[in-house]
């Protein structure tokens, strides 16, 4: 019953191009050049949002995608905004071990390291009884043991630094979960024990901290609006209203530069006792019903 083409619902459901407007801008004297920021997943939605947010505040962003182009159009977005920070490409694939040890210590040689943004990610909808096993197992290494990886990698820079932070991609489905994405689920609510594993081992020198929305605009939220109305044999429209903002009191689903926003305030000293927590940003879906 879908009533739009995902060209359509691209025009009406798919993010918006970031201004310098959008982005947060915080008085923190740790956003500066010589820091780094690793930003996974960084060549299209939250991470590339992430990125341009990053860099917006002054930080050398080591973007991290299999996505060359993607990345090198994020560098060159970052360039026309005349962002006071940059974007440098680092393809790697979280899958491979070695990829991410390398990428990590490329993004070394570019300053201090001392940020890490968790945020690739992937979906895949199936009922448990035929959940594909090799899809689950994709989505845990990206989704879960990359980001462990990153953070192992990364932890040795960030007590050579005297600091360091480390913010993961949660969502909503961290913290409640709906049918045919247990996968999705599973490795969210396991990025939060890895969230309060950091804090716990960090000694405050260290931090974690997730972010946990509910819809986000991004293309690939977009893109699967028609094949999940002809699903539910509703339109597109209803198929928002009913299904991406039917649980919460939004009107509208995020855009990806106000995620990217919540890991600026989150990694910035004005978050200092934000640690093991989580941002909840879902619209009331997970705290509130009828």
């Amino acid at each position: 019953m879908a009533d739009m083409s995902v060209d359509g619902a691209l025009a009406k459901y798919g993010p918006s191009e970031i201004s310098r407007e959008d982005i947060l801008e915080l008085d923190d004297p740790n956003y500066e050049p010589g820091n780094v920021a690793v930003v996974t997943g960084a060549a299209s939605g939250i991470g590339r949002a992430t990125a341009l947010c990053l860099a917006g505040n002054g930080l050398t962003i080591a973007g991290i995608d299999v996505d060359e182009d993607g990345l090198a159009e994020v560098r060159e977005r970052a360039a026309e905004l005349d962002l006071p920070g940059s974007v440098k490409p680092v393809t790697a694939d979280l899958t491979d071990e070695d990829d991410i040890e390398a990428a990590v210590a490329e993004a070394a040689e570019l300053g201090d390291l001392r940020y890490l943004a968790n945020i690739a990610g992937l979906q895949t909808i199936a009922p448990i009884a035929e959940f594909p096993v090799e899809k689950y197992d994709l989505m845990h290494d990206v989704m879960q043991r990359a980001p462990l990886l990153l953070t192992k990698a990364c932890w040795p820079h960030f007590e050579e630094n005297g600091a360091g932070v480390v913010g993961n991609m949660c969502s909503v489905h961290g913290h409640i979960v709906t049918k045919e994405k247990v996968a999705y689920n599973t490795v969210k609510f396991g990025l939060r024990g890895l969230t309060q594993s950091i804090a716990a081992e960090g000694d405050g020198s260290i931090r974690g901290f997730s972010v946990s929305t509910g819809y986000v605009k991004t293309e690939l939220v977009a893109e699967q609006l028609p094949d999940s109305a002809d699903s539910r044999d509703l339109t597109v429209d209803k198929t928002v209203q009913q299904v991406m903002l039917g649980h919460t009191r939004a009107t509208e689903m995020m855009e990806p530069y106000e995620v990217g926003n919540l890991f600026v305030q989150g990694f910035s000293e004005h978050a200092s006792h934000l640690n093991g927590g989580d941002m909840t940003h879902d619209g009331g879906m997970s705290l509130t019903y009828e």
